[in-house]
């Protein structure tokens, strides 16, 4: 059975994006966040989105029409309690992710798969916060630009039912993605093999092997990489990276090896963030 309605629990980049891709895909969205700054962001973003869509003739006017017309915007979730299904997009943080998904269990129906966009946080852990609902958590990491890459990681709790595997298989193919099953381990398999390979770079950086530019010519050149890894790192959120790695540093058995470089949590706690702040590993203001 195909979903017809699906909840995007956060507005920010990945939630945006997720919603982008099921109004393009024939699903309603509701996007659901507290804060009036953010859901003004996320409207002119599929906006954006969409014309730049149109003009380079990726779909028609009536499709864009149709995408607008599939998506919605909210401040609380129970406005989205109609969902038949619903996508936690939030910031990774486990006590914040737990928070949303007992809010999740109370809004939602009985039958609703409660799914988490989480990059690295263990499935298992998340869904302990709702005993009751365990077999209905699982992970559907979707990949940045949402729109533009094909890969959703599905991962199974250890409570996952079958059902709703299933169900997440499908509902991924219906948004035009490729759903590849991993097991629930910090980090997955993407951030498990590209966290480490970004903060080598910053070790490269801060060792005094190479600087910056070097390091991400060498790594598109001699690799065939689309992007250098810091150039990767400050696209992603220098402050994501971080989070990410001591997910699987407290997650992994405190394997030193996830430990975020001295000079990107110095770049973090400054502020320099990346593309979202305008300067990260490099400088992105403009004048």
């Amino acid at each position: 059975m195909s979903v017809q309605k699906i909840a995007v629990i956060g507005s920010g980049t990945m939630g945006s994006g997720i919603a982008l891709t099921a109004a393009t895909n024939g699903i309603e969205a509701v996007v659901v966040d507290i804060s009036d700054e953010q859901i003004s962001r996320a409207k002119k973003y599929h906006q954006k989105q969409l014309e730049r869509s149109v003009a380079k003739e990726r779909i028609t006017q009536d499709e864009a029409d149709v995408a607008i017309a599939n998506l919605s915007y909210k401040t609380s979730m129970e406005e989205a309690a109609d969902a038949n299904w619903a996508v936690e997009a939030a910031t990774e943080n486990i006590d914040v992710k737990k928070s949303i998904f007992k809010q999740m269990f109370d809004v939602f129906g009985d039958d609703v798969v409660l799914a988490t966009n989480t990059s690295s946080i263990s499935i298992t852990d998340l869904a302990s916060a709702i005993p009751e609902a365990e077999h209905r958590v699982i992970g559907m990491h979707f990949f940045n630009p949402v729109p533009v890459m094909k890969l959703v990681e599905v991962i199974k709790g250890k409570k996952t039912s079958e059902e709703t595997t299933a169900a997440t298989i499908a509902l991924s193919e219906q948004m035009g993605k490729i759903p590849v099953p991993a097991n629930d381990f910090a980090g997955f398999v993407s951030n498990r093999v590209l966290m480490p390979m970004i903060n080598e770079a910053f070790h490269a950086w801060s060792d005094g092997v190479a600087d910056p530019e070097a390091i991400d010519s060498i790594m598109k050149l001699g690799c065939a990489f689309p992007m250098g890894p810091l150039r990767l790192a400050d696209y992603i959120g220098l402050d994501v990276c971080r989070d990410i790695m001591m997910v699987m540093y407290n997650g992994l058995d405190e394997n030193p090896k996830y430990l975020p470089n001295q000079k990107l949590i110095e770049l973090v706690e400054q502020g320099h963030l990346g593309d979202k702040t305008g300067q990260g590993v490099y400088n992105y203001e403009k004048g």
